[in-house]
């Protein structure tokens, strides 16, 4: 259950990291792993780009990874590594989401 101070915290963050949070049961100050690495995670990705327009359409879990930024970059929007980033996203989903 997310505490009222937490939820407050929430509502200020940009969508599709409260998104994130939500589905995962997480605090804004809570450890968050790179669903890559386990390393500390800097960034919600969005394995499937929003693109340059900003369309909000892509912010649902299924498409929402949280990452460091080292395999951010090294990862991210890169087509060649989009399958293996969904693979381990469902795999991270089924493992500790709340439809577990």
């Amino acid at each position: 259950m997310i505490s009222t101070s937490t939820s407050q915290k929430i509502e200020s963050m940009r969508k599709h990291t409260k998104i994130y949070l939500e589905f995962f049961n997480f605090d804004e100050c809570d450890y968050i792993p790179c669903e890559v690495c386990s390393s500390p995670a800097q960034d919600i990705h969005h394995i499937e780009a929003r693109g340059m327009g900003g369309s909000k359409v892509k912010d649902y879990i299924g498409n929402l990874q949280a990452v460091c930024r080292p395999c951010h970059i090294r990862y991210g929007d890169k087509t060649q590594y989009k399958e293996m980033l969904i693979e381990i996203h469902i795999n991270y989903m089924d493992k500790y989401g709340k439809l577990q």
